[in-house]
């Protein structure tokens, strides 16, 4: 009874494991496409500090399907730093993403996203973010760590003359968003770009305000200690909400979560730019691979058959590699070789190899096409 018993639970779980289907889209197609802006929007959310991340290349994509249409795709994604902050309204499709000569910043994720009636829904995801280092070109502007000392005191410095040329409003840092420094005749240039939010400076030192109406303002400062330039930017208003009875509020809950920076960078720990959550996979899906890779698969066009060619008929080998085997007509044992034996063939097949190649022309499936760089 007991060994019926395994033997049924088995029969339903064969049965079961039958029902669900892989199929291998190619990466640029749009339901592919769909679930790429899907998990990069997510992985935007998720991310509260630095620049949002667009959607550059869809590496690889596998649906597992179900019958009751509760399928589960499992992406590798690349995405690149733009220049929006994550506080930015912004849509990610109106950013700019950074080139490679200001030094980009690149996020390979694994991402696991159902679709349940319709709609998709990320449930794990795993990143890994880096430095471009393709085509940095020397003398160009380097990325220096988040907690630098002198490109910090330059940060200091740049803040302190914007708030100069504010007469009623005291701005003080919220975030340091990248640093870079540049070498040149008499001395290194630094290029700092960072968040600022406006302070109540009743007391001393000034603190940030905590109303979700405080001005934010991103800043690029360009230059040294002693002559620098400012220029900071409110960011975007975001968009009122009009409710039924005509009155429009925004909705600041849906705003991105932030945490004030005050000073204390040596938690960035050398960083040299933001990295986006490593990893999320509450449920243990098994559907993470351990390493990021692009895809070789290649579907074929057309099912190509390929003859074989039969050598059992060849008594004797070495009358295939003798010409004179066929070329002597007088002796009838060498004419019977040349009757029986498929020497034409084993000639066709060495002369010609790659024309077994010419009836399946393949398409690769993935990677697809990148949209930057």
């Amino acid at each position: 009874m007991n060994l019926l018993g395994i033997t049924a639970v088995l029969g339903l779980l064969v049965g079961a494991w039958a029902q669900i289907n892989v199929l291998r889209p190619p990466c640029d197609s749009l339901e592919a496409e769909e679930a790429a802006i899907a998990a990069q929007d997510y992985l935007n959310a998720q991310h509260k500090h630095g620049y949002k991340y667009a959607l550059n290349r869809i590496e690889d994509i596998k649906i597992y399907t179900k019958p009751d249409g509760d399928n589960t795709y499992v992406l590798e994604i690349e995405l690149l730093e733009t220049d929006c902050h994550v506080l930015d309204p912004t849509p990610v499709a109106n950013c700019t993403v950074r080139p490679k000569i200001l030094t980009a910043v690149e996020g390979d994720c694994d991402v696991v996203l159902k679709r349940v009636n319709g709609a998709l829904t990320v449930t794990a995801f795993k990143c890994k973010t880096e430095v471009s280092k393709e085509d940095i070109c020397p003398g160009c502007l380097t990325l220096l760590p988040l907690n630098h000392t002198r490109a910090l005191d330059f940060v200091t410095t740049s803040l302190g003359t914007f708030n100069n040329q504010n007469v009623n409003v005291t701005y003080v840092l919220h975030e340091i968003g990248r640093m870079s420094s540049q070498i040149v005749p008499g001395g290194p240039i630094y290029l700092a770009e960072y968040v600022v939010v406006e302070a109540n400076c009743t007391d001393d030192p000034c603190v940030p305000l905590n109303d979700a109406t405080a001005a934010h303002s991103f800043c690029i400062a360009r230059g040294s200690n002693n002559k620098h330039t400012v220029d900071c930017k409110m960011f975007p208003t975001l968009t009122p909400i009009v409710d039924v009875n005509g009155t429009a509020h925004v909705d600041y809950a849906n705003l991105p979560v932030v945490h004030v920076q005050r000073g204390n960078m040596s938690l960035n720990q050398g960083l040299r730019h933001y990295q986006l959550t490593t990893l999320h996979d509450p449920h243990l899906s098994g559907y993470l691979s351990s390493e990021s890779g692009e895809s070789s698969e290649v579907v074929p066009l057309v099912d190509a058959t390929v003859p074989t060619v039969e050598l059992a008929a060849v008594a004797d080998p070495t009358a295939v590699a003798d010409p004179t085997a066929v070329a002597d007509p007088g002796s009838a044992s060498d004419a019977s070789i040349s009757r029986e034996s498929p020497i034409r063939f084993k000639r066709l097949v060495a002369a010609e190899p790659t024309a077994q190649a010419d009836p399946a022309a393949a398409v690769p499936v993935c990677p697809g096409k990148a949209r930057f760089f």
